[in-house]
Protein backbone atom coordinates (compact mmCIF):
# COMPACT_ATOMS: atom_id res chain seq x y z
CA UNK A 1 0.00 0.00 0.00
CA UNK A 2 1.07 3.78 -0.81
CA UNK A 3 2.71 5.74 1.55
CA UNK A 4 1.11 8.82 0.63
CA UNK A 5 -2.21 10.00 2.68
CA UNK A 6 -5.84 9.34 2.23
CA UNK A 7 -7.76 12.65 1.20
CA UNK A 8 -11.64 12.81 1.61
CA UNK A 9 -13.17 15.05 -1.06
CA UNK A 10 -16.65 15.97 -2.49
CA UNK A 11 -17.33 15.04 -5.88
CA UNK A 12 -17.58 18.24 -8.30
CA UNK A 13 -18.84 18.10 -11.88
CA UNK A 14 -16.28 14.81 -12.79
CA UNK A 15 -18.05 12.40 -13.05
CA UNK A 16 -15.99 9.80 -14.55
CA UNK A 17 -14.02 8.16 -12.43
CA UNK A 18 -16.39 7.93 -10.20
CA UNK A 19 -18.37 5.78 -12.62
CA UNK A 20 -15.25 3.95 -13.47
CA UNK A 21 -14.76 3.33 -9.83
CA UNK A 22 -18.67 2.04 -9.54
CA UNK A 23 -18.33 -0.09 -12.54
CA UNK A 24 -15.14 -1.61 -11.15
CA UNK A 25 -16.35 -2.38 -7.90
CA UNK A 26 -18.55 -5.77 -7.24
CA UNK A 27 -20.07 -4.21 -4.38
CA UNK A 28 -21.34 -1.20 -6.42
CA UNK A 29 -24.86 -0.68 -7.23
CA UNK A 30 -27.18 1.33 -9.45
CA UNK A 31 -27.94 3.41 -6.81
CA UNK A 32 -24.18 4.53 -5.94
CA UNK A 33 -23.83 6.35 -9.64
CA UNK A 34 -23.01 9.56 -9.69
CA UNK A 35 -26.18 10.52 -11.92
CA UNK A 36 -27.83 10.34 -8.57
CA UNK A 37 -26.35 13.94 -7.52
CA UNK A 38 -27.53 15.81 -10.80
CA UNK A 39 -31.27 13.64 -10.71
CA UNK A 40 -31.64 14.39 -6.85
CA UNK A 41 -30.06 18.32 -7.11
CA UNK A 42 -32.27 19.16 -9.97
CA UNK A 43 -35.49 17.10 -9.42
CA UNK A 44 -36.19 17.99 -5.79
CA UNK A 45 -33.25 20.78 -4.85
CA UNK A 46 -31.48 18.94 -1.99
CA UNK A 47 -27.64 19.49 -1.06
CA UNK A 48 -25.80 16.39 -2.28
CA UNK A 49 -22.34 15.74 -0.81
CA UNK A 50 -20.86 12.50 -2.81
CA UNK A 51 -17.85 11.62 -0.69
CA UNK A 52 -14.70 10.01 -2.05
CA UNK A 53 -11.37 8.45 -0.73
CA UNK A 54 -8.44 9.38 -2.99
CA UNK A 55 -4.42 8.24 -2.53
CA UNK A 56 -2.35 9.70 -5.15
CA UNK A 57 -5.11 10.54 -7.69
CA UNK A 58 -6.89 7.46 -7.37
CA UNK A 59 -10.25 6.48 -5.84
CA UNK A 60 -10.27 4.02 -3.16
CA UNK A 61 -13.74 4.25 -1.81
CA UNK A 62 -17.44 6.67 -2.56
CA UNK A 63 -20.42 7.34 -0.17
CA UNK A 64 -23.26 9.34 -1.47
CA UNK A 65 -24.94 11.41 0.86
CA UNK A 66 -27.41 14.09 0.67
CA UNK A 67 -28.76 15.91 3.21
CA UNK A 68 -32.85 15.97 3.00
CA UNK A 69 -34.16 18.91 4.99
CA UNK A 70 -38.03 19.01 5.91
CA UNK A 71 -40.43 20.78 8.47
CA UNK A 72 -42.99 18.03 7.87
CA UNK A 73 -40.57 15.29 8.14
CA UNK A 74 -37.24 14.62 9.07
CA UNK A 75 -33.75 16.62 8.95
CA UNK A 76 -31.66 13.67 8.01
CA UNK A 77 -28.48 12.89 5.95
CA UNK A 78 -29.05 9.37 3.90
CA UNK A 79 -26.92 7.46 1.99
CA UNK A 80 -29.21 7.19 -0.57
CA UNK A 81 -32.90 9.01 -0.74
CA UNK A 82 -34.81 7.59 -3.34
CA UNK A 83 -33.12 4.79 -3.43
CA UNK A 84 -32.82 1.17 -2.49
CA UNK A 85 -29.07 0.67 -1.49
CA UNK A 86 -26.14 2.66 0.07
CA UNK A 87 -23.46 3.33 2.11
CA UNK A 88 -19.48 2.79 1.29
CA UNK A 89 -18.26 0.87 -1.59
CA UNK A 90 -14.39 1.07 -1.03
CA UNK A 91 -11.41 -1.19 -1.79
CA UNK A 92 -9.60 -0.75 1.65
CA UNK A 93 -10.63 -0.91 5.16
CA UNK A 94 -8.53 2.63 5.72
CA UNK A 95 -11.29 4.06 2.90
CA UNK A 96 -14.39 3.12 4.79
CA UNK A 97 -13.59 3.87 7.95
CA UNK A 98 -12.65 7.29 6.80
CA UNK A 99 -15.91 7.53 4.77
CA UNK A 100 -17.97 6.67 7.61
CA UNK A 101 -16.31 8.90 10.32
CA UNK A 102 -16.44 12.12 7.41
CA UNK A 103 -20.27 11.33 6.90
CA UNK A 104 -20.80 11.01 10.96
CA UNK A 105 -18.87 14.53 11.29
CA UNK A 106 -20.80 16.37 8.54
CA UNK A 107 -24.24 14.97 10.20
CA UNK A 108 -22.88 16.63 12.95
CA UNK A 109 -21.91 20.00 11.70
CA UNK A 110 -24.97 20.15 9.92
CA UNK A 111 -27.09 19.99 13.07
CA UNK A 112 -29.05 17.06 11.64
CA UNK A 113 -31.00 14.40 13.46
CA UNK A 114 -29.86 11.44 12.19
CA UNK A 115 -26.95 10.13 9.21
CA UNK A 116 -28.84 7.08 7.32
CA UNK A 117 -27.01 4.39 5.17
CA UNK A 118 -28.95 1.87 3.65
CA UNK A 119 -26.97 -0.98 3.75
CA UNK A 120 -27.60 -4.02 2.16
CA UNK A 121 -25.80 -6.38 4.94
CA UNK A 122 -25.08 -5.26 8.58
CA UNK A 123 -21.61 -2.73 8.70
CA UNK A 124 -21.88 -1.42 12.47
CA UNK A 125 -22.76 -3.15 14.70
CA UNK A 126 -23.05 -0.35 17.73
CA UNK A 127 -25.45 1.29 15.16
CA UNK A 128 -29.65 1.21 15.80
CA UNK A 129 -30.88 -0.72 12.66
CA UNK A 130 -34.04 -0.68 10.94
CA UNK A 131 -35.37 -4.24 9.68
CA UNK A 132 -38.46 -3.38 8.09
CA UNK A 133 -37.24 -3.84 4.64
CA UNK A 134 -36.42 -6.70 2.39
CA UNK A 135 -35.35 -7.01 -0.77
CA UNK A 136 -35.83 -9.41 -3.60
CA UNK A 137 -33.80 -10.62 -6.25
CA UNK A 138 -33.27 -13.44 -8.48
CA UNK A 139 -30.87 -14.85 -11.81
CA UNK A 140 -32.54 -14.91 -14.93
CA UNK A 141 -32.43 -18.12 -17.49
CA UNK A 142 -30.79 -16.70 -20.87
CA UNK A 143 -34.43 -17.74 -22.67
CA UNK A 144 -37.74 -16.95 -22.03
CA UNK A 145 -39.01 -20.90 -21.85
CA UNK A 146 -36.76 -21.59 -19.00
CA UNK A 147 -38.04 -18.15 -17.09
CA UNK A 148 -41.81 -19.08 -18.00
CA UNK A 149 -41.08 -22.41 -15.93
CA UNK A 150 -39.11 -20.76 -13.60
CA UNK A 151 -42.05 -18.85 -12.33
CA UNK A 152 -44.54 -21.00 -9.52
CA UNK A 153 -47.26 -22.69 -11.17
CA UNK A 154 -49.94 -20.44 -9.58
CA UNK A 155 -48.79 -16.99 -10.52
CA UNK A 156 -47.25 -18.66 -14.06
CA UNK A 157 -50.95 -19.84 -14.45
CA UNK A 158 -51.77 -15.64 -13.72
CA UNK A 159 -48.93 -14.74 -16.08
CA UNK A 160 -50.96 -17.18 -19.22
CA UNK A 161 -54.26 -15.74 -17.94
CA UNK A 162 -53.03 -12.22 -19.05
CA UNK A 163 -51.42 -13.40 -22.37
CA UNK A 164 -54.78 -14.84 -23.47
CA UNK A 165 -56.37 -11.15 -22.67
CA UNK A 166 -54.49 -10.49 -25.74
CA UNK A 167 -52.20 -7.80 -23.77
CA UNK A 168 -49.01 -6.49 -25.59
CA UNK A 169 -46.18 -4.34 -24.71
CA UNK A 170 -43.88 -2.26 -26.05
CA UNK A 171 -40.76 0.59 -25.06
CA UNK A 172 -41.05 3.86 -23.97
CA UNK A 173 -38.63 6.81 -23.65
CA UNK A 174 -40.29 8.91 -21.99
CA UNK A 175 -43.08 9.28 -19.09
CA UNK A 176 -46.32 9.76 -21.29
CA UNK A 177 -48.07 6.73 -20.80
CA UNK A 178 -46.33 5.85 -17.27
CA UNK A 179 -47.20 8.59 -15.35
CA UNK A 180 -51.21 8.56 -15.38
CA UNK A 181 -51.33 5.35 -14.41
CA UNK A 182 -48.35 6.12 -11.77
CA UNK A 183 -50.42 8.94 -10.20
CA UNK A 184 -53.94 6.48 -10.16
CA UNK A 185 -51.87 3.84 -8.70
CA UNK A 186 -50.56 5.71 -5.85
CA UNK A 187 -53.41 7.50 -4.86
CA UNK A 188 -55.19 4.43 -4.40
CA UNK A 189 -52.58 3.67 -1.80
CA UNK A 190 -52.58 6.71 -0.41
CA UNK A 191 -48.74 7.67 -1.11
CA UNK A 192 -47.71 11.12 -2.57
CA UNK A 193 -46.46 11.12 -6.32
CA UNK A 194 -43.38 12.14 -6.65
CA UNK A 195 -43.28 14.64 -9.95
CA UNK A 196 -42.94 14.22 -13.39
CA UNK A 197 -39.75 16.27 -13.54
CA UNK A 198 -37.94 13.70 -11.41
CA UNK A 199 -38.94 10.48 -13.66
CA UNK A 200 -37.61 12.78 -16.74
CA UNK A 201 -34.52 13.39 -15.17
CA UNK A 202 -33.65 9.53 -14.75
CA UNK A 203 -34.54 8.76 -17.97
CA UNK A 204 -32.37 11.85 -19.37
CA UNK A 205 -29.63 11.18 -16.86
CA UNK A 206 -29.32 7.33 -17.22
CA UNK A 207 -30.31 7.61 -20.71
CA UNK A 208 -30.14 4.14 -22.32
CA UNK A 209 -29.98 2.78 -18.58
CA UNK A 210 -33.48 4.01 -18.35
CA UNK A 211 -36.72 3.01 -19.73
CA UNK A 212 -40.45 3.06 -19.54
CA UNK A 213 -42.31 -1.08 -20.62
CA UNK A 214 -45.74 -0.13 -21.00
CA UNK A 215 -48.59 -3.21 -21.39
CA UNK A 216 -51.64 -1.61 -23.84
CA UNK A 217 -55.07 -3.76 -24.26
CA UNK A 218 -56.79 -3.46 -27.41
CA UNK A 219 -54.85 0.14 -27.88
CA UNK A 220 -55.05 1.61 -24.41
CA UNK A 221 -51.78 1.57 -22.03
CA UNK A 222 -53.04 -0.35 -18.70
CA UNK A 223 -49.53 -0.53 -16.56
CA UNK A 224 -46.42 1.01 -17.01
CA UNK A 225 -43.15 0.80 -15.34
CA UNK A 226 -40.18 2.30 -15.18
CA UNK A 227 -36.97 0.44 -15.01
CA UNK A 228 -33.14 0.83 -14.11
CA UNK A 229 -30.32 -1.53 -15.87
CA UNK A 230 -26.93 -1.86 -14.32
CA UNK A 231 -24.21 -4.54 -15.51
CA UNK A 232 -26.22 -7.46 -15.66
CA UNK A 233 -29.45 -6.27 -13.77
CA UNK A 234 -32.53 -5.23 -14.67
CA UNK A 235 -34.16 -3.48 -11.74
CA UNK A 236 -37.88 -2.20 -12.39
CA UNK A 237 -38.58 0.72 -10.31
CA UNK A 238 -41.95 3.03 -10.46
CA UNK A 239 -44.73 1.40 -11.69
CA UNK A 240 -48.56 2.40 -12.46
CA UNK A 241 -51.41 0.22 -13.25
CA UNK A 242 -55.19 1.56 -14.34
CA UNK A 243 -58.41 0.38 -12.93
CA UNK A 244 -59.08 -2.56 -15.88
CA UNK A 245 -55.52 -3.80 -15.01
CA UNK A 246 -56.71 -6.31 -12.38
CA UNK A 247 -58.97 -8.08 -14.20
CA UNK A 248 -56.75 -8.11 -17.22
CA UNK A 249 -53.59 -9.70 -14.98
CA UNK A 250 -52.25 -6.45 -16.72
CA UNK A 251 -49.45 -6.42 -13.32
CA UNK A 252 -48.55 -9.87 -13.48
CA UNK A 253 -48.10 -9.75 -17.70
CA UNK A 254 -45.90 -6.25 -17.04
CA UNK A 255 -43.02 -8.48 -15.37
CA UNK A 256 -43.42 -11.03 -17.10
CA UNK A 257 -42.70 -8.99 -20.18
CA UNK A 258 -40.16 -7.56 -18.61
CA UNK A 259 -37.97 -10.34 -18.26
CA UNK A 260 -38.65 -11.24 -21.70
CA UNK A 261 -37.17 -7.55 -22.80
CA UNK A 262 -34.45 -7.36 -20.03
CA UNK A 263 -32.97 -10.69 -21.26
CA UNK A 264 -33.02 -9.54 -24.46
CA UNK A 265 -30.77 -6.98 -23.32
CA UNK A 266 -28.35 -9.28 -21.75
CA UNK A 267 -30.06 -9.40 -18.14
CA UNK A 268 -29.35 -11.96 -16.03
CA UNK A 269 -30.46 -11.13 -12.48
CA UNK A 270 -34.15 -9.62 -12.05
CA UNK A 271 -33.84 -7.22 -8.71
CA UNK A 272 -37.38 -6.55 -7.40
CA UNK A 273 -36.75 -3.89 -5.10
CA UNK A 274 -37.43 -3.51 -1.29
CA UNK A 275 -40.71 -4.05 0.16
CA UNK A 276 -41.69 -3.98 3.42
CA UNK A 277 -42.10 -6.99 5.70
CA UNK A 278 -45.47 -8.61 5.32
CA UNK A 279 -46.90 -6.68 3.13
CA UNK A 280 -49.35 -7.20 -0.76
CA UNK A 281 -46.00 -6.22 -2.24
CA UNK A 282 -43.66 -8.60 -0.36
CA UNK A 283 -46.01 -11.30 -0.54
CA UNK A 284 -46.93 -10.34 -4.23
CA UNK A 285 -43.34 -10.71 -5.17
CA UNK A 286 -42.90 -14.04 -3.11
CA UNK A 287 -45.54 -15.59 -5.33
CA UNK A 288 -42.71 -15.05 -8.06
CA UNK A 289 -40.44 -17.43 -6.41
CA UNK A 290 -38.60 -14.63 -5.43
CA UNK A 291 -36.74 -15.11 -1.74
CA UNK A 292 -36.93 -12.19 0.95
CA UNK A 293 -33.18 -11.16 1.72
CA UNK A 294 -33.46 -8.23 4.89
CA UNK A 295 -31.94 -5.16 4.02
CA UNK A 296 -30.05 -3.58 7.13
CA UNK A 297 -30.63 0.31 7.09
CA UNK A 298 -28.42 1.62 9.66
CA UNK A 299 -28.45 5.21 11.76
CA UNK A 300 -26.27 7.04 13.70
CA UNK A 301 -28.11 9.22 15.73
CA UNK A 302 -26.79 13.22 16.03
CA UNK A 303 -29.42 15.06 17.27
CA UNK A 304 -32.27 12.30 18.47
CA UNK A 305 -32.55 9.58 20.91
CA UNK A 306 -34.31 6.84 18.82
CA UNK A 307 -34.86 5.42 15.03
CA UNK A 308 -37.15 7.83 13.32
CA UNK A 309 -40.19 6.02 12.14
CA UNK A 310 -41.53 7.97 9.07
CA UNK A 311 -43.01 4.74 7.08
CA UNK A 312 -46.43 4.75 6.33
CA UNK A 313 -47.01 1.87 8.52
CA UNK A 314 -46.66 4.02 11.30
CA UNK A 315 -50.14 4.69 12.83
CA UNK A 316 -50.04 8.32 13.49
CA UNK A 317 -50.14 8.80 9.36
CA UNK A 318 -53.48 5.88 8.92
CA UNK A 319 -55.75 9.37 8.95
CA UNK A 320 -53.15 11.18 6.03
CA UNK A 321 -53.42 7.92 4.21
CA UNK A 322 -57.13 7.63 4.28
CA UNK A 323 -57.47 11.51 3.24
CA UNK A 324 -55.08 11.60 0.79
CA UNK A 325 -57.14 8.33 -1.01
CA UNK A 326 -60.08 10.31 -0.83
CA UNK A 327 -58.59 13.58 -2.87
CA UNK A 328 -58.85 14.17 -6.23
CA UNK A 329 -57.01 12.50 -8.74
CA UNK A 330 -55.64 15.99 -10.82
CA UNK A 331 -54.94 17.38 -6.76
CA UNK A 332 -52.84 14.66 -6.07
CA UNK A 333 -50.34 15.45 -8.48
CA UNK A 334 -49.91 19.00 -7.62
CA UNK A 335 -50.01 18.73 -4.23
CA UNK A 336 -48.09 15.08 -3.90
CA UNK A 337 -44.39 16.48 -5.71
CA UNK A 338 -44.19 18.73 -2.93
CA UNK A 339 -44.66 15.93 -0.41
CA UNK A 340 -42.58 13.81 -1.51
CA UNK A 341 -39.59 15.25 -2.25
CA UNK A 342 -39.32 15.55 1.50
CA UNK A 343 -39.86 11.32 1.94
CA UNK A 344 -36.56 10.23 0.59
Amino acid sequence: MSAAALHIRTLDHDNAAWEAFVAASPAATFFHRAGWKEVIERAFGHRCYFLYAERDGRIEGILPLVHVKSRLFANALISTPFCVYGGVVADTAEAESALYTEACARADALGVDYFESRERAPRHEAWPRKDLYYTFRRELADNDDDNLQRIPRKQRAVVRKGIKNGLTWSIDKDIDRLYPLYAYNLRSLGTPVFSQKYMRELLRVFGRDCDVLTVTHEGEAVAAVLNFYFRDEVLPYYSGAGPSARDLKANDYLYWALMQHAVARGARVFDFGRSKTDTGPYHFKRHWGFEPQPLAYEYYLSGMDAMPDISPNNPKYAMFIKAWQRLPLPVTRVVGPWLSKDLG
